[in-house]
């Protein structure tokens, strides 16, 4: 244990690779295996029971050669039962150890995954967030490591000291001086673990940050295949993917040299131990000072003591990668939550006041807005128009509290009674994005994220106001299957489909960014008067650079 504490208190020495200390990924790895920690207990449990019976067979082989060669007088059968009946425990407790690990393994992961995606979808909107596919390697590849080490490296540390420890206390009270030769390459051993560390950590983490720059090209490539292929880009695309994976492939190269080399090392001082070992034995039979049963007795001890301090050299790459694992996972959570709470639901209609409100994003050098003020009444239907990057969307997001204003406040109000915009406001806003959002799944799973315990009848109606009845039309129906981002239909129709998923939402307020803008004329005519007479009494604005919408709006707001 001393080792790898000298092995990980390295990772404080590597300035400007880590962001955090040593304490800090040990607590974070601490709390993640909560709910998990029964469970690695047992397994440790299992693991000593199963020193105890290796040992225990090392013993009884010993005294039933001693009895077969002579030495000593005894029944070898009974010691022949005694070691079989230890040799069939211990596949017994290495099957329990497997069921354990594997359950708990698949219980840790989905726990841990689960909190850091609700970490993930209940943070605060960043603007430049983490790229998806960086995400996603995370959540997958570091995640796994973390889960393997809560589930498997911690109990067999344990195990691995426990069989240590017992192996030379056994050695050292059958020759003192044997069991201390075996040990002296403990400096060694630390020595080394120190430089590899230093190096496989910087190794580790450089691997890591090219699989997921993979992962990023990848799925970016593969959710803007039409757009690849439109640019004829195909080739290149397969080229870069093509160059990260050379860049990967020698990382790993590097790594797995350098750790072939120290293992060997290793290896080699293992080796020069077990033979000191036998020949130590050799000379002391040949003196007559130990039987043979002693001198099995022996070899089977040395491989007991070595054994954990190769399996500690195995582990001290599984060991860093999960201090890199929890760095990575840890940078997840550094996202901090929007507000939460119970959700502030204002009287229908509501309305909007913007009083002097300021913005700049904080990468931004010049203000989005600049003492807007402006008042959006219950019940009014209002054009929001303004030329590319004037600050419509910005305008949205300060609605829907994705950022807060710099200066001044955004309030929604229905006579008395009023709310700072906040994500617990949302409950009062239905928003429709520009462009096509739908999920995989069935047209009716589509429409039920707007309203989980909507009716069929509901959902025929708001498909007719948003100018979707094609569906009845399709065999299926509301059943009806769509691919990744409403594969199969098209973008007018998947954006319509939209349309009418987020007229279910109970709220009064309703925001629509450009939500027509893969209409045609007619049919965005027939939504328009459809949803100024058919969606009762609710606020509407229309981020738009369509002049058709004005003659429906009874407001106009242009945005500079």
């Amino acid at each position: 244990m001393y080792i790898i504490k000298k092995a990980l208190n390295l990772h404080t020495e590597m300035k400007g690779i880590e962001r955090y200390s040593i304490k800090q990924l040990l607590v974070w790895i601490w709390r993640a295996s909560q709910g998990a920690r029964m469970q690695a207990l047992l397994c440790a449990l299992i693991g000593v029971v199963s020193v105890a019976c290796s040992l225990g067979f090392v013993f009884l082989s010993k005294e039933a050669i001693d009895i077969a060669t002579g030495v000593r007088d005894g029944h070898l059968m009974h010691y022949a039962i005694g070691m079989g009946g230890l040799m069939l425990c211990e596949i017994l407790l290495h099957a329990a150890d497997n069921w354990i690990v594997n359950t708990l393994g698949v219980k840790t992961q989905n726990r841990l995954r689960a909190r850091l995606f609700a970490q993930l979808m209940q943070g605060e909107w960043q603007g430049k967030d983490r790229h998806s596919g960086d995400v996603l390697n995370r959540l997958v590849s570091d995640l796994g490591t973390i889960v393997s080490v809560v589930t498997s490296t911690l109990p067999f540390l344990v195990i691995t000291a426990v069989q240590f420890v017992a192996s030379f206390c056994f050695l050292f009270s059958m020759d003192h001086a044997l069991a201390i030769m075996l040990v002296v390459i403990l400096p060694f051993f630390a020595l080394l673990s120190r430089i590899y560390v230093r190096r496989m950590r910087r190794m580790t983490k450089a691997v890591r940050e090219s699989d997921s720059r993979i992962h990023a090209v990848m799925q970016e490539s593969l959710q803007h295949k039409t757009v690849v292929k439109s640019l004829e880009q195909t080739d290149e695309m397969a080229h870069k993917l093509d160059g990260l994976h050379t860049q990967l492939h020698t990382e790993v190269v590097q790594r797995t040299r350098f750790s072939v080399l120290s293992r060997s090392l290793v290896s080699a001082g293992f080796s020069a131990g077990y033979l000191t070992a036998f020949l130590w034995g050799v000379f002391r039979i040949q003196g007559g000072l130990i039987s043979f049963g002693v001198m099995t007795a022996f070899l089977q001890l040395v491989g007991r003591i070595q054994r954990p301090l190769s399996d500690l050299a195995r582990l001290i790459p599984t060991l860093v990668g999960a201090l890199t694992s929890a760095e990575r996972l840890m940078e997840l959570e550094e996202q901090p939550l929007e507000e939460q709470g119970e959700p502030v639901l204002l009287p229908s209609p509501a309305g909007i006041r913007l009083e002097n409100v300021d913005f700049t994003y904080s990468d931004g050098n010049e203000a989005v807005l600049e003492n807007l003020t402006a008042d959006f009444p219950p019940g009014s239907m209002t054009a929001i128009l303004g030329e590319t990057g004037a600050g419509k969307t910005t305008l949205i997001r300060l609605i829907l509290a994705l950022v807060r204003p710099t200066s001044g406040h955004v309030v929604l109000y229905h006579g008395e009674q009023s709310a700072e915009a906040s994500p617990r406001t949302r409950a009062n806003l239905v928003y429709v994005p520009q462009g096509n959002t739908l999920f995989s799944g069935t047209i009716r799973e589509n429409l039920l994220l707007g309203c989980p315990d909507a009716t069929d009848d509901e959902l025929w109606r708001v498909l007719r106001i948003a100018c979707a009845d094609f569906v009845e039309q399709l065999p299926q129906g509301l059943d009806t299957p769509c691919g990744e981002q409403g594969g199969g239909l098209s973008e007018g129709q998947a954006q319509r489909i939209a349309i009418a998923r987020s007229l279910l939402r109970p709220g009064s307020i309703l925001l629509l960014d450009e939500a027509t803008s893969a209409l045609d004329p007619d049919t965005e005519r027939r939504f328009l008067q459809h949803i100024s007479t058919e969606i009762g009494n609710r606020t509407l604005l229309f981020i738009t650079h369509r002049t058709s919408v004005l003659e429906y709006c009874d407001r106009v707001l242009r945005v500079d």
